[in-house]
């Protein structure tokens, strides 16, 4: 193994894989941190309210489970089975499919955090009543994020048989 040369089409592709959990991770912690700011700011009026903020400012975080799984299977599943038959086309394609994860879960998580401040700064004008509704809201966000790990799945299984 040592002094072995590695395909830089492999290396893409493992980049690209790493870099679709990242966009989770990155996106949960801007999301759960805006989330989690307005929440002490409502905590300060009424500390009451703890368990709708904890709930509230959790939400971004599944994008992180999200690009997790992406990166899990794309290295486990998708990544062993095309060694043999890389190119660069299909390692360029791999990578597309990686960078559209990535903003996906970045995007998805980040703007959910935002619906979710949203909601936890009206949580003392409504007297905790926004909750369900803000989890509603904020469920619109969280599809995207699923979207972006279901389609680049399929794209990748899509891909993985192709001669290119």
């Amino acid at each position: 193994m040592a002094g072995e040369i590695v395909d830089p089409n492999i290396l893409l592709v493992y980049f690209g894989a790493i870099l679709g959990m990242t966009g989770g991770f990155i996106g949960s912690a801007l999301g759960i941190s805006k989330a989690a700011s307005s929440g002490l700011a409502v905590l300060g009026e009424d500390a009451a309210y703890f368990k709708n903020v904890m709930l509230l400012a959790a939400l971004p975080m599944t994008q992180t489970f999200y690009g997790f799984v992406f990166a899990l299977y794309t290295l486990t599943i998708a990544l062993p089975g095309m060694m043999a038959s890389m190119t660069p086309l299909k390692a360029a394609a791999i990578f597309s499919v990686e960078v559209m994860v990535f903003a996906a879960e970045l995007y998805s998580a980040n703007k959910q955090g935002e619906v979710c401040m949203s909601g936890i700064m009206e949580l003392p004008k409504t007297k905790g009543k926004i909750t369900t509704s803000t989890m509603i809201l904020a469920a619109y966000e969280e599809i995207f994020g699923i979207l972006g790990m279901v389609f680049g799945i399929v794209m990748l299984s899509l891909i993985a048989p192709l001669s290119v």
